[in-house]
């Protein structure tokens, strides 16, 4: 069951942003206005503007240019209309560093010794893929997630977790955020996954909640570095300022 697009805060940025790109008020070629400067136009933080930026991708009307920003590409979407959308991968980080925090919490004092040993081959398993094959990493971590929500043994919990996985591989929004992301290099992190078994042997619901939330922080920051546009006029007022305070 997905969320319904009304709901969704990038939805609305993207089909305004839309319209506007077919009434002709950006033309094809145009930069559209830096990611700072759309969000305050519309009120919202910089990872709702760059979900938005993502669905507009999606649907052929713009283009991401590192290190100078993001152009129009046509005025209509390659299909005629705007595509699926699903819940925005930012949202959906925010979502799983809350509930898989407390799971892994919850899961600390009933995890079983064979379950930390399983926990242990994923970790294992991740480290070797890294270097061959990303998509089987990401399938251990999954795995590794999964098995943590399974140790709750709290089926409203397990079927928590389930969902915004479910989520995550079938929002077109998070599959193009991740071919970024892979792009850029990211991939499952061994010691922070090392650091959840080990908070997780501990017992300690508390470490085992700290280490997941750091863990998905990290990953959530990763993401947001991975898209990151870095727009020309911001480098510019960078070096200006360089300029003005040693001269």
């Amino acid at each position: 069951m997905s969320v319904k697009g009304e709901n969704r805060l990038y939805e609305r940025v993207a089909k305004d942003l839309a319209g506007q790109i077919a009434e002709g008020r950006y033309a094809v070629g145009q930069r559209l206005p830096s990611e700072r400067d759309l969000a305050q136009t519309y009120s919202v933080s910089r990872p709702t503007i760059r979900e938005a930026i993502i669905a507009l991708e999606l649907d052929g009307l713009v283009e991401v240019r590192l290190g100078s920003g993001v152009y129009v590409k046509a005025q209509t979407p390659n299909e005629g209309q705007a595509g699926a959308t699903d819940i925005g991968p930012f949202e959906l980080l925010e979502a799983r560093r809350a509930i898989e925090a407390e799971a892994c919490a919850m899961a600390a004092k009933r995890i079983t010794n064979e379950e930390l040993d399983q926990l242990d081959g994923l970790v294992a398993e991740m480290q070797a893929e890294n270097a061959r094959d990303v998509d089987r990493s990401e399938d251990a971590d999954k795995r590794f997630h999964m098995l943590i929500a399974a140790s709750t043994q709290n089926s409203a919990m397990i079927a928590a977790v389930e969902l915004l996985w479910e989520a995550r591989e079938r929002s077109p929004q998070t599959k193009l955020m991740g071919e970024k992301a892979h792009a850029a290099g990211v991939i499952p992190r061994i010691d922070e996954h090392a650091a959840i078994v080990s908070a997780l042997r501990s017992r300690s619901p508390e470490d085992a909640r700290d280490a997941m939330r750091r863990h998905l922080t990290r990953v959530l920051n990763s993401l947001l570095a991975a898209t990151e546009v870095q727009e020309m006029e911001e480098a510019r007022a960078r070096i200006a300022a360089t300029r003005d305070r040693y001269t």
